[in-house]
Order: structure tokens, then C-alpha cells, then sequence
């Protein structure tokens, strides 16, 4: 088995004016394609090739390559950029069960949101941040690199299971942004795909 690219179900330019057409396509054909490509060729012939992504993050703690570091950095740039693609539409609405959990884990929608962006200005460097779930309690949390909460505490430095996720590295909004990082997280919010975030709430 080996990794592909998904296919994003909706075009370079639907997410206009908040995230730009170039900074899409290339996110999407070149940055994650690479990922894909290095994690699939470090893969290929060991006994992890047959795990599904999800999968090898749940057991990373467990494996044992020489090139482990570079296979945490492209299959968690791989799973890290399905999830994002999959977390972003326009036009959606944030629904009353959503806003319930936010409303009881944050105190307020605008509350959760304040937090996120703090989190995503204080992190330093490349890396991402959550909305995870940990066993029915909702938290935010920021990861290095291409770190997942999926691969567990002893790894990421954190746990839990992802609900919303949001790229913090460079070629992820310089473009069009800049050095202004709080323009593109702020920015984020118009494009956050709740349907989305609701079906995996539900889970």
C-alpha cells in the first residue's frame, strides 16, 4: 500500500479572499505531495507499508527505523494536511451543538476563538494547532513541525483527538500574508468547515 495525494472537494479559488488561489495549489500539489512521496519511499518494503495513516500515527511510539525522524515529519505532514483540506469550506455555519461544547469547555464561542489565536501567535517556529478531544473534555494545543496529537504524548507532546486544525507554517499563508500571521489565523475563521468539525464532535 502507498499513500496518494486526496483529492480536495472543491477548487484552488473557492476560498478567496481569505486564502489565496496560489497558496492553495501549491500547499496542496507541491508541499503535501512531497510529503507523500518521502513517506512512501521510506516505507516502501517494511512491515508498516499495509497501515492505513491514521493507523501508523497511533503506533509511532511503537516503531522502530532508522529514519524514524524523517518519517514523522512527512506522515505527519501527510495525515496533518488530509485533515486540514477536509476542515475548510466556505459559507458554513457554526451549529448549536458545536457551540454548546464550546460554550462549556471555553466559556464562549468568542472565548475558544480568543484562546486559539493566542496559542497559534505564542507557538513559535513552524507547527500546528488544535481543537482536540481528550476523553470528552475539549482543549487547544499546539504541535512542532508536522507533530500530530494522534502519536501520542511520549511524541508530540500532547494527546488527543483531533476536531479542528490549523497550519501554522509559513508557506502556509505567506503569500498573501506576510509577517502578518494573526491577519491569516484570523482570516482562518471564515473558511472553517463546522460540518465538518460536528461530525467528527460526534464521534
Amino acid at each position: 500500500m502507498s499513500y496518494s495525494l486526496p483529492v480536495i472537494p472543491y477548487s484552488y479559488d473557492s476560498l478567496e479572499p481569505y486564502f489565496d488561489t496560489e497558496t492553495m495549489k501549491i500547499h496542496h500539489t507541491k508541499h503535501h505531495q512531497n510529503y507523500i512521496n518521502n513517506t512512501n519511499a521510506i516505507l516502501k518494503d517494511t512491515a508498516f507499508s499495509a497501515l492505513s495513516i491514521e493507523e501508523l500515527m497511533s503506533i509511532f511510539n511503537e516503531i522502530s527505523l532508522e529514519n524514524k525522524n524523517s518519517l514523522r515529519n512527512n506522515a505527519g505532514g501527510h495525515i496533518n494536511h488530509s485533515f486540514f483540506w477536509e476542515s475548510l469550506k466556505i459559507n458554513t455555519v457554526l451549529n448549536r451543538n458545536i457551540k454548546l461544547e464550546l460554550d462549556k469547555n471555553f466559556g464562549s464561542f468568542e472565548s475558544f476563538k480568543h484562546q486559539f489565536e493566542e496559542i497559534a501567535m505564542k507557538h513559535f517556529g513552524s507547527g500546528w494547532v488544535w481543537l482536540v478531544n481528550k476523553n470528552g473534555k475539549l482543549d487547544i494545543v499546539s504541535t512542532i513541525n508536522q507533530d500530530n496529537p494522534l502519536m501520542g504524548k511520549l511524541i508530540s507532546n500532547t494527546y488527543g483527538d483531533p476536531i479542528l486544525g490549523l497550519d501554522i507554517w509559513e508557506h502556509a499563508y505567506y503569500l498573501k500574508y506576510q509577517n502578518k500571521k494573526l491577519d491569516y489565523i484570523k482570516a482562518f475563521w471564515n473558511v472553517v468547515n463546522w460540518d465538518k468539525v460536528d461530525s467528527r464532535l460526534q464521534k
